[in-house]
């Protein structure tokens, strides 16, 4: 009979943690569904539908700000759900900033093109999305963490970060079948289309997401959550673990961020055509995947720290190659280098991120603790890594030294924080 009620309780577990991992990848693809949709439609629709009354030049610039608008809001996101994830529970956090992100997506898809209430519009639920997003991420790798056995918390962990490829892929894709519309049907009522297709991703993320039963990790230190300080009070009066994983992540998000807006750029303005630098950067998001996933798992076996730093270390070494291919004009090379860059480099540094994050805070404030320091370094590694590029390259006359060098120095920070900041991880109990 205790055999039997042993494997029956294993059986259980093993359920809720599979039912833990897909919500958080279904959260995640999500998240970066919408973004990916944003951020190419503030190049190519806002400007010209929401801005009509200013001149291209500058819609453009307004329409980028409403792309800044989410990013300054995910800082703040960590902040709410993390402080109420911390208190009343993962799960419950997660269903709301799933709902609030993919019914903001959606409703961008019938915002009215009248340029000023059209306009304000955009922002207010740009500004929603990014308050979810901040939530979600952190809820969702917590959520998987939590849920896993010790020996397989990174590969469990990382299906939250590769949902961000996943996203990417789905959302270049859903948009770029849009674009076979012709351009006045694209820009009249064929771009809303993928932005309404988030309310079909939201009821299946949804569904599953009320399938999964709450982080018996945190259910185990809910009895005492009430009797402590406020999470984010308890965070800032301690702040080391924070100010880790933010310079931890920061270089990893500028890679991220370099190649997916200046590489693909860089390389359309060295003879390839853009729809070309646009299908290599989706090839390298799909194999990204993959490579998040098998770091992960490497990092189950032997730790997180010495992966990451693979991960960081191949970037300082190929930076020079990766930027000589992305100049070539050749499709081939222009693969190649992104797929060293995001697949590989950024892949394998990022794959062990999520569960190397949720091991450096405790139960009672690791929600807080995670998402604050994780969405700053995207505020600063993903939200300001274009603009010092632009700015870079524009006061070097298309010289690339300044901007190798730059990601170069952020990659070995990050690199020394981890080798000298923190210590392995991966048998540590979460409980």
């Amino acid at each position: 009979m205790a055999l039997a009620n042993t494997t029956a309780e294993q059986t259980r577990r093993g359920t809720g943690a599979r039912r833990a991992v897909l919500s958080s990848f279904l959260g995640s693809t999500i998240e970066y569904y919408d973004f990916a949709l944003y951020a190419t439609a503030s190049s190519l629709v806002f400007g010209p539908v929401f801005f009509a009354s200013l001149s291209p030049l500058v819609a453009t610039v307004a329409s980028y700000a409403t792309l800044a608008a989410g990013f300054v809001a995910r800082p703040v996101g960590g902040l709410v759900f993390g402080h109420f994830g911390d208190r009343l529970g993962r799960k419950r956090m997660l269903v709301v900033s799933m709902t609030a992100m993919g019914a903001a997506s959606a409703l961008i898809g019938v915002i009215p093109a009248v340029p000023t209430w059209g306009a304000t519009l955009l922002v207010l639920l740009r500004v929603v999305q990014g308050v979810a997003i901040g939530g979600e991420w952190g809820g969702a790798a917590l959520l998987s963490a939590e849920h896993a056995p010790e020996h397989r918390r990174g590969l469990a962990a990382s299906f939250t970060t590769a949902g961000a490829p996943t996203g990417t892929v789905l959302g270049a894709v859903a948009l770029a079948l849009a674009g076979l519309l012709p351009a006045d049907q694209f820009l009249s009522w064929g771009w809303r289309i993928p932005f309404l297709f988030s309310a079909v991703l939201l009821a299946v993320g949804l569904f599953v997401r009320t399938k999964v039963a709450e982080s018996p990790v945190f259910r185990e230190a809910a009895p005492q959550a009430e009797r402590r300080r406020p999470p984010f009070i308890e965070v800032l009066r301690r702040p080391r673990a924070v100010i880790v994983v933010f310079l931890s992540c920061l270089a990893g998000f500028a890679i991220q961020a370099m190649f997916a807006t200046y590489g693909v750029t860089y390389s359309a303005g060295h003879g390839l055509t853009r729809s070309a630098a646009l299908l290599a950067f989706a090839i390298s998001q799909a194999l990204a995947i993959p490579g998040t996933l098998g770091a992960a798992w490497l990092s189950d076996r032997y730790g997180r720290r010495p992966i990451m730093l693979a991960g960081l270390a191949g970037m300082v070494v190929l930076t020079y190659p990766v930027f000589l291919m992305l100049g070539s004009g050749r499709f081939a090379l222009v693969l190649t280098a992104l797929v060293l860059a995001l697949a590989l480099c950024q892949g394998v540094a990022f794959g062990p991120v999520a569960a190397f994050i949720s091991e450096q805070f405790p139960t009672h404030v690791r929600y807080t603790g995670v998402s604050l320091g994780y969405q700053t370094a995207s505020v600063v590694g993903a939200g300001f890594t274009p603009l010092v590029v632009a700015a870079l390259a524009a006061n070097t006359h298309g010289s690339t030294t300044a901007l190798m060098v730059y990601l170069v120095g952020l990659c070995l920070g990050s690199g020394l924080v981890i080798a000298l900041c923190t210590k392995e991880t991966k048998d540590v109990a979460l409980s």
